[in-house]
């Protein structure tokens, strides 16, 4: 069951994601859970064969029809790299930019001179490890863009005016303390008249 579902990911992404055996088991307990799969057939060796649901292809449908939705933050280690040695004093940004670039450079000839090893150069299966070394080309093309802009950018600053010093604010330890309202009793007009 495992091994078939791992192979036919791979088949269908060109083998570019490594699928980690346990998390296709925790995935397809949840999928169970929530009625996207349901369990079939058990062959001779004792394999569960897992079996699409009609929520299921719903839900793929729904899936294959929605845009990928990008987070709002960033977790992308190279840009908060970037942002904390251009403002941490005594960091050379410009070496780390250029270290970086030379990786990313050697990446890209690497992507650029990977070739489809599968058996039929023209099928559905290297159609498919085609589109996603694409997609890893030209993310690492718009990253080299993305290090020459930054790099342009710096160079406009002079170097005392992106080091940012520490914060001598000191930070707030425990709970706020809690102010009682203030409680003001009305006055009546007549009283306010005297």
């Amino acid at each position: 069951m495992d091994t078939s579902l791992r192979h036919e990911f791979d088949r269908r992404t060109g083998s570019t994601w490594p699928l980690n055996v346990g998390q296709i088991y925790n995935t397809l307990e949840r999928l169970e859970r929530d009625g996207f799969v349901a369990k079939g057939e058990v062959d001779e060796q004792g394999h569960v064969f897992f079996e699409i649901t009609d929520a299921g292809r719903a839900e793929v449908r729904s899936w294959l029809g929605s845009p990928v939705a990008r987070g709002q933050g960033t977790r992308d280690e190279l840009a908060v790299k970037l942002a904390l040695a251009a403002t941490l004093p005594g960091v050379d940004v410009t070496a780390v930019i250029q270290t970086q670039r030379r990786a990313s450079l050697a990446q890209l000839q690497e992507l650029n001179r990977a070739k489809y090893a599968g058996a039929d150069p023209e099928g559905a299966e290297e159609l498919a490890w085609s589109l996603v070394v694409d997609s890893m080309i030209f993310a690492t093309e718009a990253e080299v863009r993305w290090l020459d802009h930054t790099e342009q950018r710096l160079a406009l600053r002079p170097r005392h005016a992106i080091g940012l010093e520490l914060s001598t604010e000191r930070p707030r330890r425990g709970r706020p303390v809690r102010v009682e309202p203030v409680r003001v009793e009305p006055v009546r007009v007549e009283e306010a008249a005297r």
